[in-house]
């Protein structure tokens, strides 16, 4: 593991598009893995996955402290992007495609197999769930029972997301409670 580690953190497929910094944290014993989007600029800076807001928010959603979320044999954080992609008209811009294809194999045959796996977001979803997505994040999200024991659906944790949870009440009465639960489980 600590050789492919080594490889991940000298990628540089994306290097014509962006500026190459691959934020990610595994260890051939987590437990736990995160499966997201890809870092933000926040990030990006610090070389520490999840280090803001949206890690907080994810953290709290977990019902977890940082200690355990940034403990590697406890917790991977996988990206589909391992970098920065850069900022759009609405928000970041969508995770590089080339990294899932290159990394994500070489490093979960590298894990024990994790006792839950968490897809955040459309991209991990799309890539991971493929034809089993519904036709919306929050369809997917609402339905996130289906995927189980596989996996464990979530929207972003961003804080831009504040709006969504209070039209869905049902997230944090249904879901937070049964990831707190699972998460609780597989620690």
């Amino acid at each position: 593991m600590k050789s492919l580690l080594s490889k991940v953190k000298a990628c540089d497929l994306c290097k014509n598009h962006l500026e190459p910094n691959p934020v990610l944290q595994v260890s051939a014993q987590s437990k736990i893995s995160i499966i997201g989007q890809a870092p933000g600029s926040v990030v990006h800076r610090t070389g520490i996955p999840w280090d803001d807001q949206s890690g907080n928010n994810l953290r709290k959603w977990m019902g977890i402290n940082s200690d355990t979320f940034y403990d590697a044999n406890q917790i991977a954080l996988i990206p589909m992007g391992f970098c920065y992609p850069g900022k759009g008209k609405s928000g970041d811009l969508p995770p590089r495609p080339e990294c899932a294809p290159q990394w994500h194999e070489k490093l979960f045959s590298n894990m024990a197999q994790p006792k839950l796996t968490i897809l955040i977001g459309q991209y991990a979803q799309k890539y991971y769930l493929g034809s089993r997505t519904e036709k919306t994040l929050t369809a997917t999200v609402q339905h996130f029972e289906s995927y189980l024991p596989e996996y464990f659906v979530l929207p972003h944790p961003s804080p831009r997301n504040n709006i969504w949870q209070a039209k869905n009440p049902w997230f944090s009465n249904e879901v937070l409670p049964r990831l707190q639960a699972l998460v609780q489980e597989s620690l």
